[in-house]
Parts: C-alpha cells; sequence; structure tokens
C-alpha cells in the first residue's frame, strides 16, 4: 500500500510539473521578449505583464502543487526513487505533451533518450 502511495504522489508531480512547465512556455511564448520590454519600458512593465498573464499564473499554480506533491513523496517514500522517478517522468510527460500540445519538433535523439528514461525507470520500480 505503501508503494501505491509512493507512486502516486509521483503520477501527480509528473502531472502537474508538466503541464506547469508546458503552460509557462506558452505564456512565455504570448508575453514575448522580456529583454525588449523591459528596454522599452522598465523593469516593473515586465513584472506587471508576466503576472497579469493568466496562463502564466495557472503555470505557476501547477508547479507549485507538483512541489508540494514531491514534498508528500518524499514523506512517503526514499529519495533514491522518489527524486530519478519523478525528474525522468516529467521529461517524458514534457516532451510529449510538447509535441502535441504545443507543436513543437522533437526529434529522434529525444524520443530515444526518453526510451532510455523509461527503461530506468522501469529498472528503478522493479528494485523496490
Amino acid at each position: 500500500m505503501n508503494l501505491l502511495k509512493v507512486w502516486t504522489a509521483i503520477g501527480m508531480l509528473v502531472v502537474a510539473s508538466s503541464t506547469g512547465d508546458i503552460l509557462l512556455s506558452a505564456a512565455m511564448k504570448r508575453i514575448g521578449d522580456l529583454d525588449a520590454i523591459r528596454t522599452e519600458h522598465g523593469f516593473l512593465a515586465v513584472i506587471r505583464r508576466v503576472a497579469s498573464n493568466r496562463l502564466f499564473l495557472i503555470a505557476l499554480g501547477c508547479l507549485i502543487f507538483s512541489f508540494f506533491c514531491l514534498l508528500t513523496a518524499l514523506s512517503w517514500g526514499d529519495a533514491s526513487l522518489v527524486a530519478p522517478a519523478s525528474a525522468s517522468l516529467t521529461f517524458i510527460c514534457s516532451a510529449v505533451m510538447a509535441k502535441f500540445i504545443l507543436h513543437e519538433n522533437v526529434d529522434r535523439r529525444r524520443w530515444l533518450a526518453a526510451a532510455l528514461v523509461c527503461i530506468g525507470v522501469a529498472l528503478l520500480a522493479k528494485s523496490n
């Protein structure tokens, strides 16, 4: 039962973190070049532009939630499982979401890396 709780927390962490990353990327593309905004309107304009973007705020909420999922997973399981599993699964989930939601070009090398990460996570899961 404890291992199920750990993997549930890791799963929630992966989904929340990847969603936050994808939304954050989309928000920053909508906001534009922060250096150009700073040069033209000043640093406070950058803060206002970012802080007033709804997509950015939703992304921030997802990333905060993922942090608390990480804390929960670490309180239930070993760091030697939680840290690498969550990081590697987030990498895979983010690559899939970037490809299909943001329509980014994810080349074969990245897919191969994701496949190798899957193998590593499977080895981690079997060791517990």
